[in-house]
């Protein structure tokens, strides 16, 4: 079984990580996408959240939420794919 502790897989690069989950999360954003599109932004938000707690964990000069957070503005136009949930929500609450 795959862990799904996304902070501690510190030792992942950014693309790294997007190759593991974004089929993952993909394949749900297609399925309950189609149904109940609503429904499905509380979870992709949930896991933007999971992508900062590890961008905080991995990156030393980032701990403090303000510093992460405007790593991930400054991430987020650079490469607006390279998440699959970004398509639907770019924005860090």
């Amino acid at each position: 079984m795959r862990s799904w502790r996304l902070h501690r897989q510190i030792h992942l690069t950014f693309f790294d990580l997007a190759r593991r989950i974004n089929p993952i999360v993909r394949g749900w954003m297609n399925y309950y996408g189609a149904f109940y599109r609503s429904e499905v932004h509380p979870l992709l938000h949930r896991i933007n959240t999971y992508l900062m707690r590890w961008v905080r964990k991995k990156y030393r000069r980032l701990r403090s939420f303000k510093k992460a957070h405007a790593c991930w503005n400054r991430v987020t136009p650079q490469y607006p794919r390279l998440f699959a949930q970004w398509a639907w929500t770019p924005e860090f609450r």
